[in-house]
C-alpha cells in the first residue's frame, strides 16, 4: 500500500463502537436492506452489494435509507418483524469481515420527494387521489414544515406537517432503533439534517415559518432532530451509537435556487455561523457522529457532485465544523482518496465518505490496497445509472419507471444491483467473435466475450481504442472519462484481446459464418437546411482540436452543447447558445444535479441563451436566427459549433449480426455499454 494512504487505515470510534479503518461507504438509494419503494422486507440484492463492500476492506457501511414510513403503501418500518429476524440471521456473516453496519433511517422527504407525471395526475385528479391513498399517499408523504413548493413539481405541493405526525416519527424511530440493535447492528444513522430532506427542511428558516415550538428559534427548529436522537438513546441506551447525515452549509438562493461554488450569495438556509452552533447543538443533543457534506435539493449538486464541480467541494467547511464538536465528522463529496488521507492525518478529519465509486467498482479499496489502483473502474460521475432523476422546464421527473424503483444501477457496471439479469456465464462452446468498432461499446464486449471463454476479436479502422469516447472525455475537467478510457484499454491488453487497428469494415460479410457485432457509433446530423452549414465546426472537430475564434455560438443546447459551451467559457471564450426547446438539457436521463449546475453556471456567468430559437443561416461574422414569434434576429460571433445530434452509422450486415451502441440507436454511455454487456451475453 502507498505510504500516504495509510492514515486511512487506522481503528476510530463512533461512540464506544471501534471501526477498523476510515473508509465509509455512505448510503445511497437503492443499496438497501429492507427494500426501495416496495413492500419492506429482507432484500437479498441490497444485502448482497453491502456483503461485498465489506468483503473488501471498507470499515463502515451504511445501507441506502429506509424511510421509517415507507412511501409506497404506508408501511411503518418497525411493524414487519420477520425482516429483521432475517437480518439477526445474516448479520454474522457480515461480522466476520470485521466492517462495521450502520442503518441509515430517514423521517422522509417533504417538499423534496421526487414526483413524476403520474403522481401529478394522482394528486391532480380528486377521484383517483382517494383510490390512490393506500398504495401512495402523496398529502401525507410530501408534508413539510411548513406550506411550501415541491422541488420538481407545481401541481403537487406540501401541505403543513402536524405535531401528531412529528411525535408519531419519533416513536417510530425508537421502535425501529431497538429491533435493530436487537438484530446485532452496529448503530443507527439518523438521516437527515442534510440535503434538503424533512428533517432539514425543520431547520431551515426558508422552508419553516412555523410559529409552534418546531419553528422560530434555532432550538426550535432543530427540536425534531433532537427528540429522534433522545428517543433511541432512551430506549436503545447511551451506548448504542447514532450518527447523522448532515449537510455543513445549505448553499442555497431560494427556492429551486442553488449556489455555485465561489459565489458570492445570500444564504437562506443554513449558513457557516448557524452550522457552527448546530453542530454542538446536536452533539450536546446525543448525536455520536457528524457524516457531512453541503446543499439542499434546491442545490442538489453539492451533495451529487456532477463532474463540473471540484474535487474535495465539501472538505473545507467540513474540516471547519469539526473544530466546534468534539465527535467524530466524517466528509463526503467528490473526495479525491489521498487529499482525505492528508486530512485524517492532520487530524482534520475522522472518516472518509464515498458512494457512488461502489457502484463502479465494489473491489476499489482492496484495489487500492494491494497496489492495483490502475485496475480501479473510475466512477465518472454521470449519475445516468444511479441517479438519472431528470427535469426541465414543463416536466415534472422525466424518468422512467424501471429507472424510479431500481435505482443504485450503474452506467460503467452493468452487473451491480442486476445481478439477476447481468452476470457472467461461462459458454460451453467457445466462438470467435469479430467486433467491429474498438469504442467503449465494443471494448465492453470483447471483455465480457473473453470473460465467458469466447475469442473476440477487435476490428478498428484507426490507429487507436476509444471511438468518440475520445473527443467525449476531452474537456479540461472530464479527467474521470478519461481515466474509464484508460481502464478499457488496460483491461484488453491485460486480457490479451486481439485487435486490429486501421482496420475498416464495410460489410460483415467478410466474416462469413462467425457471430458479429458491430459498435460503429454514430455520425453527427449535418444542418443543411441551414444556409452556410459549410461554415460550421462539428462538435466533435472542436472536441478533436479544431481551433476557434473569440466569440463562438454554438448551436444545440442538449447536453453535448452545453458542456462544450462550459467548456469554451472555461477557456475564456465569449459563449453563445442557440436552442430550439424551451430549456437548456431538455432530454431524458441526465440528471436534475447535473443539469441544474450547468444552467445556473451559464446564469451566474451572464452567457447568453437563446431559447426557442431557429437556426437559418451562417456568415462569416454573425448568424441569422429565428424567434418563436418567426422574427429574425442575428447573433455576432466569429465562429459556430453545431450540436445538433448525432445519427447511427452501421455498416452492412445480415445474418449472424448484432449491432449496439449508437450505431444501433443513440443514447448515452450507460446504453452503451448494458447493451454491449448483453450482446456478448447472447452469443
Amino acid at each position: 500500500m502507498e505510504e500516504r494512504l495509510k492514515p486511512l487505515f487506522t481503528p476510530w470510534n463512533i461512540g464506544n463502537c471501534e471501526i477498523k479503518n476510515r473508509i465509509v461507504l455512505t448510503s445511497m438509494g437503492g443499496t438497501n436492506l429492507f427494500g426501495w419503494m416496495e413492500k419492506n422486507h429482507f432484500d437479498k440484492m441490497g444485502a448482497r452489494f453491502i456483503k461485498e463492500i465489506a468483503d473488501n476492506n471498507v470499515g463502515l457501511v451504511l445501507p441506502g435509507c429506509q424511510p421509517i414510513y415507507n412511501p409506497m403503501l404506508g408501511q411503518w418500518l418497525y411493524k414487519n418483524k420477520k425482516m429483521y429476524k432475517d437480518l439477526a440471521k445474516w448479520l454474522p456473516e457480515f461480522h466476520k469481515t470485521g466492517a462495521k453496519l450502520f442503518v441509515q433511517l430517514t423521517a422522509g422527504f417533504g417538499r423534496s420527494f421526487t414526483i413524476s407525471p403520474f403522481m401529478e395526475m394522482l394528486y391532480t385528479n380528486k377521484p383517483l387521489r382517494v383510490l390512490g391513498k393506500p398504495f401512495m399517499d402523496l398529502d401525507k408523504i410530501t408534508a413539510a414544515p411548513s406550506p411550501s413548493p415541491n422541488r420538481w413539481s407545481d401541481k403537487v405541493p406540501s401541505r403543513e406537517i402536524t405535531k401528531q405526525e412529528i411525535h408519531t416519527m419519533v416513536d417510530a424511530f425508537a421502535k425501529t432503533a431497538v429491533l435493530l440493535k436487537e438484530a446485532g447492528v452496529d448503530g443507527v444513522e439518523i438521516h437527515a439534517v442534510h440535503e434538503g430532506y424533512l428533517l432539514d427542511q425543520f431547520t431551515l428558516k426558508y422552508v419553516n415559518k412555523r410559529n409552534d415550538e418546531y419553528g422560530g428559534s434555532l432550538e426550535n427548529r432543530y427540536r425534531f432532530a433532537v427528540e429522534i436522537v433522545q428517543a433511541i438513546k432512551k430506549a436503545c441506551g447511551d451506548d448504542f451509537p447514532v450518527s447523522l447525515r448532515y449537510s455543513v452549509v445549505s448553499k442555497t438562493k431560494d427556492f429551486r435556487k442553488g449556489a455555485l461554488p465561489g459565489e458570492k450569495f445570500t444564504e437562506v438556509g443554513r449558513d457557516m455561523a448557524e452550522s457552527e452552533i448546530a453542530a454542538k447543538y446536536l452533539q450536546d443533543a446525543g448525536y455520536d457522529c457528524l457524516n457531512c457534506d453541503n446543499g439542499t435539493y434546491d442545490a442538489w449538486y453539492w451533495a451529487h457532485p456532477p463532474i463540473y464541480m471540484p474535487e474535495n467541494c465539501n472538505l473545507e467547511d467540513v474540516e471547519h465544523i469539526k473544530k466546534f464538536v468534539d465527535i467524530p465528522v466524517i466528509c463526503a463529496g467528490r473526495l479525491d482518496i489521498r487529499t482525505a488521507a492528508d486530512s485524517v492525518k492532520a487530524g482534520k478529519l475522522d472518516g472518509a465518505g464515498f458512494a457512488r465509486q461502489f457502484l463502479a467498482d465494489r473491489e476499489w479499496v482492496t484495489k487500492l490496497i494491494n497496489d492495483r489502483e490502475e485496475d480501479i473502474r473510475p466512477c465518472i460521475l454521470c449519475h445516468n445509472g444511479c441517479f438519472n432523476m431528470c427535469h426541465y422546464k414543463g416536466v415534472a421527473n422525466d424518468q422512467d419507471l424501471s429507472d424510479s424503483l431500481h435505482l443504485a444501477r450503474c452506467a460503467v457496471d452493468a452487473e451491480v444491483m442486476q445481478w439477476n439479469k447481468h452476470h457472467i456465464d461461462k459458454t460451453n462452446s467457445p466462438q470467435t467473435v469479430h467486433i467491429v468498432g474498438g469504442g467503449i461499446g465494443g471494448m465492453e464486449a470483447a471483455r465480457v466475450l473473453k470473460l465467458r471463454g469466447h475469442n473476440p476479436i477487435i476490428h478498428e479502422k484507426s490507429d487507436v481504442l476509444g471511438g468518440t469516447f475520445i473527443p467525449a472525455s476531452a474537456e479540461s475537467y472530464k479527467g474521470k472519462l478519461r481515466d474509464l478510457l484508460a481502464w478499457y484499454r488496460l483491461q484488453m491488453k491485460k486480457m490479451n484481446i486481439e485487435i486490429h487497428y486501421n482496420d475498416e469494415i464495410e460489410d460483415t460479410a467478410v466474416f462469413g459464418e462467425c457471430k458479429v457485432i458491430v459498435a460503429t457509433g454514430a455520425r453527427p446530423r449535418i444542418l443543411k437546411n441551414v444556409s452556410g452549414y459549410e461554415r460550421m465546426i462539428e462538435g466533435c472537430d472542436f472536441l478533436n482540436g479544431a481551433e476557434t475564434g473569440d466569440t463562438v455560438a454554438v448551436v444545440g443546447g442538449g447536453l453535448t452543447g452545453c458542456e462544450i459551451a462550459y467548456e469554451l467559457a472555461l477557456k475564456g471564450k465569449n459563449v453563445k447558445i442557440i436552442e430550439m426547446k424551451d430549456d437548456l438539457i431538455s432530454q431524458k436521463g441526465v440528471c436534475l444535479a447535473n443539469s441544474s449546475y450547468l444552467r445556473e453556471w451559464f446564469e451566474l456567468n451572464n452567457v447568453p441563451v437563446f431559447l426557442e430559437t431557429a437556426l437559418k443561416q451562417v456568415n462569416d461574422s454573425n448568424v441569422i436566427c429565428v424567434d418563436k414569434s418567426g422574427k429574425e434576429f442575428t447573433v455576432d460571433c466569429d465562429t459556430v459549433i453545431s450540436c445538433a445530434g448525432y445519427i447511427p452509422s452501421p455498416i452492412k450486415g445480415s445474418k449472424n449480426v448484432q449491432f449496439i451502441g449508437d450505431c444501433d440507436q443513440v443514447g448515452n454511455l450507460r446504453t452503451v455499454i448494458w447493451g454491449a454487456y448483453e450482446a456478448a451475453m447472447k452469443i
